[in-house]
């Protein structure tokens, strides 16, 4: 019997020496169900068990047939296997490609396994644009029918004017929720339309928010060039990075100094004259494609990869890959439900392998879960819509006592905490269905009251306490 491919034999051995103090290869041969005779799964297991060691996860004893394996460092294996779950969970939703799969499955070995490698100049140099294609006609096509907001032609940016206040609280929201920022989906409505801080929160977390209103206003005032330029891209920068860099001077600047990222092989450029000269690149080949989502995301993969300033790069990246979709007057890339794993996990195939898969698939499934957001497209999005409907009387019954106890402003937030903690969901329902509640609340108005049994004089009394 051959072993199957998704045979993932490193986790076999690790589970196996969960209850046994040593291993053999016999002991996996049996276990997965083949002779060890079979010369090829014999290579295959001995691979497996190489790599290990090499790892430092297990130690070798004894020679040739009799030789046997033991774990190195227990804590250090189970480590590395919350990490992998950890990871593999953020994608569990996502459909993914073949190749996708295996950049995975490379991405979750310890760090330590992956090769150390430095910035491939030939990774910009051979994208030819409107040849070179890193999304498919079929999925542009696919992004095109979900992205249009309108079938008129109209001026560039009107789309986004029309909803701007809320792509200014979504997209400040989510890109600053994938950078660990703690504030809440209300808190941050509150922040940009009221200029009310949350209290408990850092300083710095306020003004990341206040940055990303600023950058994302920067952009639509800027709509109507005809370009994409260094200079633009650089703005954006320093209206992102205010008050939030040591060097007031590398705010809106190309870097200098050498970078390092956490958590990556991946070493960015140090020469700055390459730096620029490959950034300069970057605008010229972003230009000069003509598909709105190509371009889209030509600019998150190498805007991310190039790492062109000190910080604030990945926040840069997210807003520059809006602005072909909102000059196009198409729905906005909000990253609405992306997780910080799933994202993180994405780039690092950018950064270490040069393998834009994963993000691929993440982009496009992103794309169409923000591009339900804006428009009047129904589909089915799974897990939301159900759980949504699985606690739909708690969710009206929460915001019905909001509502009537005239509960507003900061409390509202901490209200809706302690109503989900007493229901005692799992802990990733409990996220989800706090924004079910937030956005449900932020949409209140006196043409949808009554879903929640609430009459005009009752939210009347609540919008004037809010007031």
């Amino acid at each position: 019997m051959s072993l199957h491919k998704r045979i993932d034999i490193k986790a076999v051995i690790l589970k196996f020496l969960e209850e046994k103090k040593e291993v053999h290869l016999r002991d996996i041969a049996k276990k997965i169900g083949f002779s060890e005779k079979d010369s090829r799964n014999r290579r295959a297991i001995q691979r497996a068990f190489a790599c290990l060691v090499e790892e430092g996860s297990l130690q070798p004893q004894g020679q040739a047939r009799a030789r046997s394996y033991i774990l190195k460092n227990k804590k250090i294996i189970e480590t590395q296997q919350s990490l992998s779950t950890a990871i593999n969970s953020a994608f569990q939703d996502i459909p993914l490609s073949e190749e996708s799969i295996a950049l995975l499955r490379y991405l979750s070995q310890s760090i330590h396994a992956r090769q150390v490698v430095g910035y491939k100049q030939e990774f910009l140099r051979s994208y030819k644009p409107n040849q070179s294609e890193y999304l498919n006609h079929a999925v542009r096509k696919e992004l095109l029918i979900l992205g249009r907001s309108e079938h008129t032609v109209r001026p560039a940016g009107t789309y986004a004017r029309n909803i701007l206040n809320r792509l200014l609280i979504d997209l400040s929201w989510n890109s600053s929720r994938l950078e660990g920022n703690t504030y809440s989906l209300l808190e941050t409505k509150r922040l940009i339309e009221l200029g009310e801080s949350a209290s408990g929160k850092d300083t710095s977390e306020t003004q990341m928010i206040l940055n990303h209103k600023e950058a994302i206003e920067y952009i639509i005032e800027s709509v109507y060039e005809e370009k994409i330029s260094l200079h633009e891209i650089c703005s954006i920068h320093a209206l992102l990075s205010e008050n939030l860099l040591g060097d007031l001077s590398a705010s809106g600047r190309i870097r200098v100094l050498s970078v390092r990222i956490a958590g990556t092989t991946y070493l960015p450029l140090e020469n700055p004259q390459v730096l620029r000269n490959c950034c300069e690149m970057f605008v010229e080949k972003i230009n000069a494609i003509k598909d709105p989502f190509e371009q889209s995301f030509f600019s998150l993969v190498h805007l991310s990869y190039l790492q062109a300033f000190e910080d604030v790069n990945k926040r840069t990246a997210r807003l520059v890959a809006n602005i072909p979709l909102i000059r196009n007057n198409l729905n906005p890339l909000s990253f609405t439900d992306m997780s910080q794993q799933a994202y993180i996990t994405s780039l690092l195939g950018v950064y270490e392998k040069n393998d834009i898969s994963l993000l691929r698939d993440l982009y496009r499934w992103a794309y169409k879960r923000s591009a339900q957001r804006y428009s009047a497209i129904q589909q089915n999005m799974g897990a939301p819509n159900l759980l949504k409907l699985k606690y739909r009387t708690a969710i009206h019954e929460i915001i019905r006592t909001l509502v009537l106890k005239k509960i507003t402003g900061q409390k509202v937030v901490s209200t809706v905490r302690d109503f989900i903690k007493a229901l005692n969901p799992p802990a990733d329902d409990a996220v989800l269905l706090h924004q079910i509640i937030e956005t449900e609340i932020m949409s209140l108005h006196e043409g949808n009251i009554a879903r929640f049994k609430l009459r005009p004089s009752e939210f009347l009394k609540w919008k004037n306490a809010k007031e």
